[in-house]
């Protein structure tokens, strides 16, 4: 892929992990990242690290950039847009994408000059270890080739997937959120084997280890989730003895209301 000059505003963890996946995994020439971030000296280490610059002036890294990465929390954006835009940052119309949770393409629109190119992605935590999960929502005019300039940026870092708009909430909740409720839903089942008798560290280990196995037989298989739990579960055995415990805790809804209080307040993020 060619390497277009690149803007990071906001060098925080999604900032210096999607930087880390582009000059670590793929080859992306450091010096073609220009970072900002309102506090530099936080991140200055990893910036050296990378090679790549790290300035506190916004306007300038923008002004300098064919693809602009916001990376700050949505209470920040439109502070950082309007500042953008007055300095003529955006005036040369490069590539927007924002990760900010709950900015709407349209609230981009209204704060950028108009027919910039806008992006709205949803990456994960994972994406720091390069196990991550995107999505992407083009804007009204963004072109094939502009999406699939975004899609070459978080690769890296994992899977990508293109979806409309409208799910990006749900996005949020299931994907961004999710990785929360797994680290949770890990400790208790540590904690199971630790009951049992099992060193807390074997513990963790085996439990982590399993959710890595499930999750990458359903991805690797195409199967239903469903479907590899009955090969588990055999008739008058243990797994099926578990399980029922586990839907006498009504483990299903409560996981699935998570995801759902988690869309909504995604959904007031913006």
């Amino acid at each position: 892929m060619s390497h277009p000059q690149l803007a990071i505003l906001g060098f925080g963890t999604m900032g210096q992990a999607i930087s880390a996946g582009l000059v670590e995994a793929s080859g992306y020439p450091a010096d073609h990242i220009q970072a900002a971030d309102l506090h530099p000296a936080a991140g200055k280490a990893r910036a050296e690290a990378l090679g790549i610059r790290l300035s506190s002036d916004a306007e300038a890294a923008a002004k300098a950039a064919e693809v602009i990465l916001l990376c700050v929390k949505p209470r920040e954006l439109k502070d950082l847009l309007a500042g953008l835009t007055a300095a003529g940052a955006l005036d040369h119309h490069p590539l927007v994408v924002s990760i900010a949770a709950g900015t709407t393409l349209a609230f981009l629109a209204e704060h950028t000059p108009a027919a910039t190119p806008l992006i709205r992605a949803m990456p994960n935590t994972p994406c720091s270890i390069r196990r991550g999960m995107t999505v992407l929502a083009p804007g009204k005019g963004v072109t094939e080739a502009q999406l699939a300039l975004a899609r070459a940026l978080f690769e890296p870092l994992g899977r990508v997937m293109d979806l409309d708009e409208k799910h990006m909430d749900a996005v949020t909740g299931l994907s961004a959120s999710g990785p929360a409720f797994m680290f949770v839903i890990l400790e208790s089942l540590a904690e199971g084997g630790v009951q049992c008798g099992l060193p807390r560290a074997v513990a963790v280990e085996l439990a982590a280890q399993m959710t890595l196995g499930a999750a990458s037989m359903v991805l690797e298989t195409g199967r239903h989730p469903a479907a590899l739990k009955d090969e588990v579960t055999t008739p008058a055995g243990c797994t099926i003895a578990g399980l029922m415990v586990l839907e006498d805790g009504r483990i299903r809804s409560v996981v699935a209301r998570g995801i759902e209080r988690a869309t909504q307040v995604a959904a007031g993020l913006g």
